[in-house]
């Protein structure tokens, strides 16, 4: 495992956390902390941070590709993934040239940069790695003159649907799907299905504002900034009252798939039958688990997406 904690943040932490205790499993580990996951690998290899490796960041909420150079060598047996998985390979007696590619061949793979030295992915027709290398980030060419301003994504023209417009009804997206969507079908487990009747509280598991996923968990500077919602359940007042639930009171939240104890934490932002908490290592919590003990690794019918904020839970007083 790498590059990931899924210990944590993998729905139905309890299934999960059961798999990674099998006797038959051999797990490998390859992070830079002791995660919830690492506390089930047979072997743990430490891994190099940003700063201990080369490699390239495409756009993500921005228009700009950047290089993020080495600046440190890595401490003791820290090692990046591209010398591990050439390592394990070339041992193994793979003989395959990719085994041998380093950091910078890599990237320019990534960047599918041809014999003219020039990326041919749309709209980094101009990128090169020496381009890069000199100037650190270069934006995407959605101009003719890359980096003109303002850039203004749909407004140009109408938009690739049917319509040409935005669409909150898709009949394309309808039409793909295994069987015909009527407008509106409530997920399996939402407010207006079944499962409702049983457990009536809709959960949004949040992040955590100071997190990455679940990553900076361990350092005790973020757990202090996220002490107002960490390890809380907010609720709306008025499904507090029927439930005679007051702020600060410990609760149980609990469905099929397991249950956790936290605190109430009254928000009349939230609409009422919607509870919300934060994910958190299942090791920093007294429960030994986290809210992905309640989420479910059903998958979403148009996409097949994780359905994380479509999990059916009930709130009693602990």
């Amino acid at each position: 495992m790498y590059n990931s904690n899924p210990g944590a943040v993998a729905p139905n932490h309890n299934a999960v956390s059961r798999g990674l205790a099998r006797g038959d499993l051999f797990t490998v580990v390859h992070d830079l902390f002791f995660t919830d996951t690492t506390d089930y690998a047979d072997y743990i290899l430490p891994a190099t941070t940003f700063l201990e490796h080369t490699d390239v960041q495409g756009a993500y909420g921005h228009y700009y590709v950047q290089l993020s150079k080495q600046a440190i060598e890595p401490p003791g047996e820290a090692r990046s993934n591209v010398w591990l998985f050439g390592q394990l390979a070339q041992r193994m007696g793979f003989t395959e040239a990719c085994f041998h590619d380093t950091q910078e061949d890599m990237i320019r793979q990534a960047l599918a940069i041809g014999a003219d030295g020039h990326s041919k992915n749309a709209n980094m027709e101009h990128i090169t790695l020496e381009k890069l290398e000199r100037e650190g980030h270069v934006p995407l060419a959605f101009h003719a003159e890359p980096g003109a301003r303002p850039f203004l994504p749909y407004t140009s023209g109408p938009l690739a649907t049917t319509s040409g417009k935005i669409e909150f009804y898709s009949e394309t997206l309808a039409a793909s799907a295994v069987d015909p969507l009527p407008a509106f079908v409530p997920p399996v487990e939402s407010r207006w299905s079944e499962g409702a009747k049983k457990y009536p509280l809709e959960l949004l598991g949040r992040k955590n504002d100071n997190y990455m996923n679940s990553t900076f968990a361990n350092l005790p500077g973020h757990r202090k900034m996220e002490s107002r919602t960490r390890q809380k359940l907010e609720i709306h007042p008025l499904d507090a009252q029927s439930r005679s639930v007051a702020e600060g009171d410990r609760v149980r939240v609990f469905n099929d798939r397991g249950s956790l104890e936290l605190t109430a934490m009254l928000n009349s932002s939230l609409p009422a039958g919607v509870v919300a908490a934060r994910l958190d290592w299942a090791k920093l919590h007294p429960d030994g688990t986290n809210v992905n003990a309640l989420t479910s690794e059903r998958l979403t019918d148009i996409g097949g997406g994780a359905t994380f904020y479509s999990t059916l839970v009930e709130v009693a007083k602990a």
